[in-house]
């Protein structure tokens, strides 16, 4: 260990020459001493010896994973901070690590902007000296509840393994299909209430004027039909976590009963005196822009940042792409028959589902990969086959389209027609202001589409029928979000 007021030390462990190499640079510029070894043994002798002042170790090395080091080195030296790095960049690699006492994790390959900010965080900050949780044996990557690699999965795998050692409340934001379910049960499941019942309630499937009942129970002869007393779900999960899901749709007096809890801990059930514990976790999500339903009068905004506390966005996942592939693979082994040969993808059937939007996100993918497991007896899956399905599947959702025009009207007499039946639809004076973009989006896109159609995708011979540059045509492809499922671009 360095005395007051000399250079840091940093002790480095990886197998990699190459990371030795451009982590003991990058950390030598920044005015750091640093030593680094392949081997976790070299590494553990440096820390039983004294010497260093913070670790950054591999998970895989020759002679020992990196994440069993991390647990000795606490109970050594309980002021030593460890960075874990690992390419197993799984949400059960970033739960172990935390779980086991690393000051942070970061997946490879990592920014080294991002690192030197790490370590400076970790030369700066004191450890907290409490024991984090075991991780429970036997687990594997084939249990994991979330999939993906991306950077933007890497974030929130390490915000979960941040979150294991807490109760604090969190709110889950994503589209539907985004996993948010998934998102909460990890927290319950890593965290230190996994030995108690996991409750889940859906806002929008009960009944308004049921909620509080499944809430906060009810005592007999509470309403007419009460015969008996009843937990609610708050009960139901003591010990444990209750995920409360849609709360964007609960309605305003419960969101006031769940403010009243959440402020003073403790609850009544409907039609009763005697205030209950609230001994339980809650994570809440929503699909609904909650701010924009704050300033409508729908959501109270004391209780929205009570919820708020821990943020945490789940990207749709065509802004994760590169992680459909993975996702695809894993759906389409978990849905093929036991003892079957299993199915896989060629690279044209991945790349067509990497440029598909995916309106339905993960649950869509799932929910493809179910049906080509069962329809197609191919064991190799082409393009063809998903660019098949993926047609099938927004002609089946494609909504109603607008009356047509006769074959004698005018194109200036069928968009003026058009127009007068968008503004009589908002007479109630609350008509967007993007008036000219809807209108003009609403005529290029079939344009752009029907000429696509018409080449079979060629996107060059499309622009050239257009008379648009073809930098151009792709630019409105992206902004009006037309699948182009066939052909090249």
């Amino acid at each position: 260990m360095s005395l007051p007021g000399a250079i840091p030390t940093i002790l480095i462990a990886d197998d990699d020459r190459s990371i030795r190499t451009v982590l003991t640079q990058a950390l030598g510029r920044a005015g750091y001493q640093v030593r680094s070894t392949q081997m976790a043994a070299t590494l553990w002798r440096w820390v039983e010896e004294g010497e260093g002042d913070l670790v950054i170790t591999d998970v895989v090395m020759p002679d020992e994973n990196g994440l069993d080091l991390v647990p000795r080195i606490r109970r050594l030296r309980p002021d030593l901070r460890v960075i874990v790095m690992s390419a197993q960049s799984t949400l059960l690699t970033a739960v172990k690590a935390a779980q086991r006492g690393a000051f942070d994790y970061l997946p490879k390959p990592f920014d080294l902007k991002e690192l030197l900010a790490v370590v400076g965080r970790a030369l700066a900050s004191p450890l907290p000296l409490v024991e984090r949780p075991a991780a429970a044996d036997g687990e594997s990557e084939e249990r994991l509840p979330l999939i993906g690699r991306s950077a933007a999965m890497q974030e929130i795998y390490r915000t979960i393994a941040r979150l294991t050692t807490t109760d604090l409340t969190t709110m889950v934001i994503g589209e539907s299909g985004t996993g948010k379910e998934l998102v909460a049960r990890a927290l319950h499941d890593y965290g230190r209430r996994r030995g108690g019942p996991f409750v889940a309630i859906n806002m929008a499937a009960i009944p308004r004027e049921l909620i509080e009942s499944e809430l906060f129970g009810h005592e007999r002869g509470a309403f007419t039909g009460a015969t008996s007393r009843s937990p609610g779900r708050f009960e139901q999960a003591a010990g444990g976590t209750l995920f409360l899901d849609e709360i964007g749709d609960m309605p305003p007096d419960a969101q006031t009963r769940l403010l009243r809890v959440l402020q003073e801990g403790e609850f009544t059930s409907v039609g009763g005196r005697q205030a209950i514990r609230a001994n339980v976790r809650i994570i809440a999500a929503t699909h609904r822009d909650l701010r924009q339903a704050i300033r409508q009068g729908l959501f109270r905004e004391d209780l929205f940042y009570r919820l708020n506390v821990v943020p945490i966005r789940l990207p749709p996942l065509r802004e994760r792409a590169e992680d459909i592939p993975e996702l695809a693979r894993h759906f389409l082994d978990r849905a093929s028959e036991p003892g079957a040969a299993p199915k896989t993808l060629d690279e044209g059937a991945r790349l067509a589902l990497m440029a598909y939007r995916w309106p339905g996100n993960v649950r869509e993918l799932e929910n493809l990969m179910r049906r080509l497991a069962a329809l197609y007896p191919q064991e190799v899956i082409g393009r063809e086959v998903i660019e098949s399905e993926l047609v099938d599947v927004a002609a089946a959702t494609m909504p109603e389209p607008a009356p047509a025009a006769t074959a004698s009207e005018s194109l200036a007499r069928a968009v003026e027609r058009h127009i007068m039946h968008f503004l009589a639809a908002h007479r109630d004076g609350l008509a967007p202001s993007d008036i000219y973009d809807q209108v003009l989006a609403e005529v290029e896109r079939p344009l752009i589409e029907m000429t696509l159609a018409a080449t079979r995708g060629n996107q060059i011979k499309a622009a050239a029928m257009l008379g648009l540059n073809r930098n151009t045509l792709r630019k409105k492809i992206r902004d009006l979000d037309i699948q182009v499922l066939r052909g090249v671009s």
